[in-house]
């Protein structure tokens, strides 16, 4: 058996390939088939006249989605330079798909949704599925050419990184609540003083009620934490880290971008060039000037992030905000004590907010004042203080969403595509 992605090293060889059929037309004593096999796809011509009956009586009973075994030899299509196909010899019929539920045509996205694990065989899905893998192998790269090494987090937390109000709670035995994890960067914070500079990799869970086209209840986060690493450096290490993503999928995508019909030239574009940094004060007044109605003080929200980068080649950097709005573990900027040393990385083609980073208190006593002022418990967060009462050093970390970086690369539209099975403010399964 050899995989459809390694036809062309086959060519004139007898050859068995095994997969699903994707689609089916006949001409008479023709059949062409189009098979599947998870690494690819590839056209097999069948002619009636040059197979047994049982051979042709199986490959036309092959509907959408019935699993063959196909023996044959490949050629180079005879129109298509770079494509192949497959002159059949033999098929064995491994199992007889009836009335597959998802035709080649339009379905509704709820019918979809509910049959989102058989809509995960489309040609479409499967492109991006592919490339989620190259994002999410680009990360774990660039990370280790870093020196960052892997050191994963629990997704059972007793407390809050960002905010109680986004909290899943979770009964836990004997022991009260426990909740699903927002994020491990408190734990990571912990392992880089074994480490230096680690990630970890793995699902995170909000339970907020957002319904808009980039947000999940349950997604993917990496959160990278580096010790002796302050905000300016932290910066230049999330700008490698998108680009060295950008420049996989351009690399490794072909295929995927020309099924999902994404033009890759902005991509090819920003990997060039420096990417924009504008403090929050610089960009309230920048959105203003350009219609926005946010005020200083205020988040920003989708309209302002798609605004700041509408003409863009590159992502756009906000840093040091107001304390107000950022959470307890950003490090006070020393040059003006009402803002942090943090950022936001927005990305361009209308993707927002890409990245979260920021320089982490190092101090023990301005962690604690800022840990009351947010009305958190300090007992609760004794551990977490602990790293600052042996050995505290400067440090800094960023978070980046898996889905949102899928969703910019392959260009879709809604980020439930951009996860196997999405989980949404009103779905759960399948």
């Amino acid at each position: 058996m050899v995989f459809i992605s390694d036809i062309r090293q086959h060519i004139g060889q007898t050859v068995e390939i095994k997969g699903w059929v994707y689609n089916t037309r006949s001409s008479g004593s023709l059949a062409f088939v189009e098979i599947r096999d998870g690494s690819g796809f590839i056209q097999c011509v069948a002619s009636k006249q040059e197979l047994s009956d049982d051979a042709w009586n199986a490959i036309t009973r092959a509907g959408q989605e019935s699993s063959v075994a196909i023996t044959g030899i490949p050629k180079e299509h005879p129109k298509k330079a770079g494509v192949f196909e497959i002159s059949v010899t033999h098929v064995v019929l491994i199992h007889q798909a009836v009335e597959y539920p998802i035709a080649h045509k339009e379905h509704g996205p709820e019918f979809l949704l509910e049959n989102r694990h058989l809509w995960l065989r489309s040609k479409r899905q499967w492109a991006i599925l592919r490339v989620r893998d190259v994002v999410e192998t680009a990360i774990n790269e660039y990370l280790h050419q870093q020196k960052f090494i892997r050191t994963d987090s629990p997704v059972f937390t007793p407390n809050s990184v960002e905010g109680t109000t986004t909290l899943f709670p979770v009964p836990y035995f004997d022991l009260g609540e426990a909740y699903l994890s927002q994020s491990g960067q408190l734990y990571i914070e912990a392992a880089i003083a074994s480490v230096g500079r680690c990630y970890d990799f793995g699902p995170v869970f909000r339970a907020e009620k957002s319904v808009t086209k980039r947000h999940l209840t349950e997604f993917w986060m990496m959160d990278a934490e580096a010790a002796f690493v302050e905000h300016e450096e932290n910066m230049r290490i999330q700008e490698g880290l998108v680009k060295y993503i950008a420049s996989a999928c351009i690399e490794k995508c072909t295929e995927e971008f020309a099924i999902l019909e994404r033009d890759s030239e902005p991509l090819k574009k920003m990997v060039e060039l420096p990417f924009v940094k504008l403090t929050y004060e610089e960009a309230i007044p920048w959105l203003r000037e350009r219609g926005s109605d946010i005020e200083l003080g205020e988040d920003l929200g989708n309209d302002d992030e798609a605004l700041l980068t509408k003409d863009s080649p590159v992502p756009v950097f906000i840093h040091k905000w107001p304390k107000t709005i950022k959470p307890f573990y950003m490090k006070l900027d020393p040059t003006d004590p009402t803002r942090v040393l943090n950022n936001d990385l927005i990305g361009i083609e209308g993707s927002g907010e890409i990245i979260g980073g920021s320089q982490r208190e190092d101090n023990f006593d301005l962690l604690l004042e800022r840990i009351r002022e947010e009305g958190l418990s300090p007992e609760e967060y004794s551990w977490y203080m602990d790293l600052r009462k042996y050995g505290s050093v400067p440090h800094s970390g960023f978070g980046i969403g898996v889905e949102r970086m899928v969703r910019w690369m392959t260009g879709v539209e809604h980020i439930r595509e951009c996860i196997p099975f999405p989980r949404l403010v009103n779905r759960v399964r399948p």
